[in-house]
């Protein structure tokens, strides 16, 4: 928002303002105006003992001056409302009507009131309520023209305590309960992006005549640029991380606002400017340099180049043209894999560089393919060829001439598979988002890499006595190399949690974790010298735990994360006023204690709680859904936790008139929820 520094300066000058006034600020009065006049108004003039009713604060401001909303914006500082009331009434939090946004000199955007304004709070009397009830608060405000103003005054009322409700100011109330942003989804189809800190709102279905207007609630410590119209249906704000907000709709015949918050936010795709694709092209040479020294090619270099050597009778000229046949194979295997990517991508959709990373199911492919070549790294798994194959691949590569060193460049390639395996893996995801042109020229570097050592070796044989000889250390290498592709996983982790969440981070690594069950499987029991039986049961065993993995965790729970549903359980937050409430008012209320930190509690909603049948329940029942979120510490979530027993969730309790408070299990089946709910009176 607003540059920290001049917000501070703002709030040392209201400070100043407040303690050294020129006469006293508790008159609110400028040349004999009033700035702000302050009441407090009920619905009801009589008060039904524990049965919710409202009240308002209702503030009248002076032309030209205004108040401030929740969230004042760059400047200014929200109302404030303090109750003083009897023991055991309950005061819930303030009902904020829509505010105007207003630009102010300096480019400083505000959010607030001018005229008058209504801020409603629902008071929940005891059972045991008698007589009649003095109502008071102490409200402070800041008021603002070009000069601002803190003020404060104490409010009361007194209500008699009574058996029936008398409406009353029941058209005031109205009119600002009117303005109240809506918890219910809006009926646009709403899509968040991100280019950077960027975040874009994409609103889809709006009247022709509307105009929008988007109204941020940032988080504590939050920083919030100023949402911006790029056209109707679109607004861009800055900011790091999820937003909550209010979206704002008018046209000619309605003006309606809901509460909306950004989910499945996916980076957006950038223009990468040439040096990137030039540094990328570096990394494949470097890549297959580097396979060289893994343990299934370093060994090899030293007996081809010596096997040059001895086809071609010491004769330079042709030890380098048996290293460039070596050579010419190593790029004709890596070029014809390159081309089939460019067959298949010509097959299916067309996609751009840097898109494939907005899709949330490219990354988790992906990233179970660099998690599985890590394992293969670690030698949980070795992929080796069948015994006939390696047979056939040595018998057509041992020819001799120059026929014979091109193919035992294919086919030298080919055995070094399972090393190959994560620089190749990293390049077709690379590849695969690229033109012909690229996906050619990432191969074709990959091919230089791996192949400049036959070449320079062919031409000066001499310089074989400065390689580095086999030994342990290449074991080593092998499993280090491993790290840079763990590291490589944590960086797309970090992309899905921005587009699904923690949830989606918390199911994709159930699939890896069986999917690392089935390499160690393969590892186990998959190998030359185990028996026919155990191998094919092994493998068997593998690939059921990876698809039963992919069903369960990817299938059915991470392919529902951040799809908007607009059938979805309509969560009531948690406070013991707000619970109160719905029992006084004689309303069922399923309470759900959670975490977005908590395992089970995120699979119990999945599984057990929000569902079509336990929607269809809550809807016929009449019962109120109600979620007390314990993923930050909360007193009164911790004290009511304590009433029952618990110090932890996930914990789940059923309230009706009538009866007592039923506890359900923490592992929460779908079966056992509709049940109680079907005892519900």
């Amino acid at each position: 928002m607003f540059p920290v520094t001049q917000r501070l300066a703002l709030i040392v000058l209201v400070f100043v303002l407040a303690v050294v006034p020129s006469r006293p600020l508790s008159a609110q009065e400028v040349d004999g105006v009033t700035l702000v006049k302050a009441s407090l108004i009920a619905s009801t003039t009589t008060v039904v003992p524990g049965q919710p009713f409202d009240v308002g604060v209702l503030m009248e401001m002076a032309p030209d001056w205004h108040t401030y909303w929740e969230n004042s914006g760059d400047a200014g500082l929200p109302t404030t409302i303090k109750w003083q009331l009897p023991e055991g009434w309950q005061a819930g939090p303030i009902q904020w009507p829509l505010p105007e946004s207003k630009v102010e000199p300096g480019e400083i955007n505000t959010y607030g009131y001018a005229g008058r304004v209504l801020l409603v709070t629902t008071i929940t009397p005891p059972t045991e309520a008698r007589g009649e009830v003095l109502l008071r608060a102490k409200v402070a405000w800041l008021v603002c023209k070009e000069l601002c103003i803190p003020g404060s005054k104490e409010v009361e009322l007194r209500l008699p305590v009574g058996k029936v409700v008398a409406p009353d100011h029941t058209e005031v109330f109205q009119e600002f309960q009117s303005q109240l942003p809506s918890v219910s989804p809006p009926p646009y189809r709403l899509e968040w992006g991100r280019t950077g800190d960027l975040l874009e709102l994409q609103i889809t279905g709006l009247p022709a005549t509307a105009r929008t207007q988007f109204f941020p609630l940032p988080t504590e410590n939050q920083t919030v640029g100023h949402p911006i119209s790029l056209a109707p249906d679109r607004i861009q704000i800055k900011v790091q991380g999820d937003l909550r907000g209010v979206l704002s709709v008018e046209d000619a015949a309605t003006s309606q606002s809901w509460f909306v918050q950004s989910k499945d936010v996916v980076p957006a795709a950038l223009p990468v400017p040439n040096t990137g694709l030039w540094l990328a092209l570096l990394y494949g040479f470097i890549g297959g340099l580097i396979l060289n020294l893994m343990p299934c090619v370093l060994p090899v270099i030293s007996l081809k180049i010596f096997g040059f050597i001895k086809q071609s009778g010491d004769e330079p000229r042709k030890i380098l043209a048996h290293g460039i046949a070596f050579v010419v194979g190593i790029f004709t295997w890596f070029l014809g894999l390159g081309l089939l990517i460019v067959a298949l991508k010509a097959g299916g959709s067309e996609v751009t560089w840097a898109f494939q990373f907005q899709n949330a199911w490219f990354n988790v492919v992906i990233g179970s393919v660099v998690f599985v070549f890590a394992l293969n790294l670690f030698g949980v798994f070795e992929v080796v060829l069948p015994g006939k194959a390696a047979q056939a691949i040595d018998t057509a590569s041992s020819s001799t001439g120059l026929g014979g060193s091109f193919f035992q460049g294919v086919f030298a390639t080919l055995l070094a598979t399972p090393c190959t395996a994560p620089f190749l893996g990293t390049a077709l995801g690379f590849a695969f988002s690229q033109s012909a042109f690229v996906i050619m020229g990432m191969f074709a570097a990959i091919a230089a890499g791996m192949g400049s050592p036959y070449l320079l070796l062919s031409a000066k044989p001499g310089w074989l006595r400065y390689f580095p000889k086999p030994g342990a250390w290449m074991e080593r290498l092998k499993h280090f190399m491993a790290f840079p592709l763990l590291a490589t996983l944590v960086w797309i982790l970090s992309i899905l949690g921005a587009q699904r969440g923690a949830e989606g981070i918390v199911w994709f690594a159930g699939f890896l974790l069986c999917l690392a069950f089935a390499c160690w499987l393969y590892g186990a029991y998959v190998g030359p010298l185990t028996r026919p039986l155990v191998r094919w049961t092994a493998i068997a065993l593998a690939l059921a735990v990876a698809a039963g993995g992919g069903y369960f965790f990817l299938g059915k729970q991470f392919s529902q994360i951040g799809i908007v549903n607009s059938e979805g359980i309509a969560w009531v937050p948690f406070s013991q006023a707000a619970l109160d409430a719905e029992q006084a008012a004689g309303r069922s209320v399923f309470l759900d204690f959670t975490a977005d930190w908590c395992i089970t509690c995120k699979f119990n909603e999945r599984t057990a709680i929000d569902t079509p049948a336990v929607r269809t329940l809550f809807a016929e029942r009449g019962v109120v859904p109600m979620k007390a979120d314990w993923t930050n510490a909360n007193p009164e979530i911790t004290a009511t936790l304590k009433s029952f027993g618990r110090v932890g969730v996930p914990f789940y309790v059923i309230y009706s008139p009538g009866i007592a408070p039923v506890v359900l299990p923490e592992l929460l089946t779908e079966g056992i929820l509709l049940e109680a709910l079907k005892k519900i009176p």
